[in-house]
C-alpha cells in the first residue's frame, strides 16, 4: 500500500524479528494513530509476517536475518522511494506506546529539521539497572561525538528528517545492529539536525521476550564506533563541552503518564 499523493508524508517503520507474540497488537495500535505503517520482517522464523495478515499496512520481508540496522534501512529506503519526507520508527515488542506517536509527530512538525527521540531515561523507576547504566554510558560517548547533549541515545522511538536519511544513505555506510541508531545521531549533530527529546514512559514487561539488545557487546561496538569518529576529529574538546549541557526536551501538548503501566496499557 502506497501513500496517497500529498496526504501522508510521514512513514512509520517497525522492524520485527520473531515478534509474532506482540506484533499484531503493536501494528493495530500504530494504525489507530498513523495511517502509513511499514513492517519489516527481518528474516523471522516464527509467524511474524502471518500475524499481521489483513491489516492495511506495507509488509516487507528480508530473506534472512540481517539485524535491526538492515531492517530499519530497508524500510526507510522504501518509505523515501514512495514519497516520505520523514520516517518515524518504533519497536515491535511493545516497549513504545502508540498513544505517544502524536507527541513525537507534534515535536517533528514544530522542528522538522531535527531528529526527534522518545526519551525514557528520565523514567528511572521503570528501567532495569543494568540497562540504565549501559544507556547512560552510551549517552556520554555518543553525545560527545555528536557535539550535543542527549537524554536517551538508545531509544528506537524516533522521527528522522528525510534530508538526514538521504545524506546518511548516500554515504553507503554498512553499519550493523544497534550501532546504526547511535551513528546517525552523531551524523545528525554534525549536520545541524540536533537531537530533540520527547519524554516517553520506560516500559518493560516481565513476560516479554528477551531483548535483542546485548548491553555489553552492543555498547562495546557503539563505543568503538564513537572512539573512531572522535579520533578522526582530534577528540573534539569543543564537542565534549557542548555535550555536557542539559538535553533539550520538547514540551508537547499531549499528556504523558510516566507512572508504572500495566501490561494491558502498553499499547
Amino acid at each position: 500500500m502506497n501513500p496517497a499523493a500529498g496526504t501522508r508524508t510521514m512513514a512509520l517503520v517497525i522492524p520485527a524479528y520473531n515478534e509474532a507474540a506482540s506484533l499484531r497488537q503493536v501494528a493495530e495500535a500504530a494504525l489507530a494513530q498513523h495511517a502509513w505503517v511499514i513492517i519489516v520482517d527481518d528474516g523471522s522464523t516464527d509467524a511474524t509476517s502471518q500475524c499481521v495478515a489483513g491489516l492495511p499496512l506495507t509488509l516487507l520481508r528480508l530473506a534472512i536475518n540481517q539485524g535491526k540496522a538492515a531492517a530499519l534501512l530497508h524500510g526507510m529506503k522504501h518509505a523515501l522511494q514512495h514519497g516520505a519526507t520523514a520516517v518515524m520508527t518504533m519497536d515491535a515488542d511493545g516497549q513504545h506506546r502508540a498513544e505517544d506517536i502524536p507527541r513525537l509527530l507534534e515535536a517533528s512538525q514544530a522542528h522538522p529539521d531535527r531528529l526527534i527521540i522518545g526519551s525514557r531515561l528520565h523514567d528511572r523507576r521503570q528501567f532495569p539497572t543494568r540497562r540504565y547504566l549501559a544507556n547512560r554510558f552510551a549517552n556520554f560517548w555518543v553525545a560527545w561525538a555528536a557535539g550535543y547533549p542527549l537524554s536517551d541515545s538508545q531509544s528506537g522511538f524516533r522521527v528522522y528528517p528525510g534530508n538526514l536519511l538521504r545524506a546518511y544513505l548516500a554515504a553507503s555506510r554498512t553499519t550493523h545492529g544497534f550501532v546504526f541508531e547511535s551513528e546517525i545521531i552523531i551524523e545528525a549533530g554534525r549536520r545541524g539536525c540536533a537531537p530533540l527529546a520527547v519524554a516517553v514512559p520506560a516500559i518493560y514487561v516481565a513476560s516479554a521476550r528477551k531483548s535483542h539488545f546485548r548491553p555489553v557487546l552492543d555498547i562495546a561496538r557503539i563505543t568503538r564506533m564513537v572512539a573512531l569518529k572522535l579520533l578522526q576529529r582530534g577528540l573534539c574538546p569543543l564537542c565534549l563541552w557542548r555535550s555536557l549541557r542539559a538535553p533539550q526536551t520538547h514540551p508537547t501538548s499531549h499528556n504523558c503518564d510516566l507512572g508504572n503501566p500495566r501490561s494491558a496499557d502498553l499499547l
